[in-house]
């Protein structure tokens, strides 16, 4: 059975699930900020994925990418699994800017996190949503 990990709970927001992967926003104002989860019981590493989970998640984090792009037309996509805090398989995608406040460097642990409003999260959660999750948008 699927968990998310309590500290990947307590730093993000639903945004909803994929086949394969649940989506979730960093409670971060400071960039784009989307996590894909693969639902898999105690899954760490990407190869220890189903080669079939494998493709999906590849897919799923390609459309993440091209939502993250058309949303805020980025000048780089930043894809990374770190996991060295939270075990749990989850991997990054961070709409970057030349002007952001990290840039160039890597966006964790340089500077607090800068949490959403209310409304910005509502927004920010919509948004992703109507690119992910509707036909049209696809």
């Amino acid at each position: 059975m699927f968990d998310l990990d309590a500290r990947l709970a307590a730093d993000t927001f639903l945004v909803g699930d994929l086949p394969l992967c649940r989506v979730l926003l960093m409670n971060d104002q400071q960039f784009p900020w989307v996590i894909l989860v693969p639902r898999r019981e105690d899954a760490r590493e990407l190869f220890e994925l189903s080669e079939q989970d494998q493709l999906a998640f590849m897919q799923e984090s390609s459309q993440v990418c091209q939502t993250l792009n058309k949303l805020f037309e980025p000048d780089k996509l930043n894809v990374a699994a770190l996991g060295n805090v939270v075990a749990q398989l989850h991997i990054h995608h961070v709409a970057r800017f030349q002007n952001d406040i990290a840039w160039p460097a890597p966006v964790w642990g340089r500077q607090p996190a800068v949490t959403y409003s209310d409304a910005q999260k509502t927004q920010r959660i919509y948004d992703l949503q109507q690119c992910l999750f509707t036909k049209e948008n696809r």
